[in-house]
């Protein structure tokens, strides 16, 4: 079922919010790594959003979405504070790792790996 146009609404709202609050709080640049929210997803009754967390050269990311878990409803409570204007009831957070830019470094790896085999298979057969 595709979004609704207030589903995408809030979801842009909660992405610009919770990006800053990271920013704020010191959650976007840790341990010389990078931690960015790649994408929200509301529920049609807006009662819930799935925030999207990329790590970036974070050494462990699945201790690090741990740690943010954990201060979920101190999240939920600063957005609440930025939002309550905006919305009747803040939702509820669920945090997910973002693995994208792993699957697209692993599909970059394999391609390289396909264009390596058939450069030497080709160079093989013109000998």
């Amino acid at each position: 079922m595709e979004e609704s146009k207030r589903q995408k609404q809030v979801a842009k709202l909660i992405l610009e919010e919770m990006s800053a609050i990271f920013q704020r709080e010191g959650m976007n640049i840790v341990d010389g790594g990078m931690i960015s929210i790649s994408k929200v997803v509301v529920t049609p009754d807006l009662l819930e959003a799935r925030i999207y967390v990329s790590f970036f050269q974070i050494k462990d990311p699945e201790a690090m979405l741990h740690k943010i878990v954990d201060r979920t409803s101190e999240w939920r409570k600063f957005l609440g504070l930025k939002v309550k204007n905006q919305l009747r009831r803040v939702p509820e957070l669920q945090f997910y790792n973002d693995d994208t830019l792993d699957y697209v470094a692993k599909m970059d790896e394999i391609f390289k790996k396909i264009n390596e085999e058939r450069d030497q298979t080709k160079t093989e057969t013109e000998q």
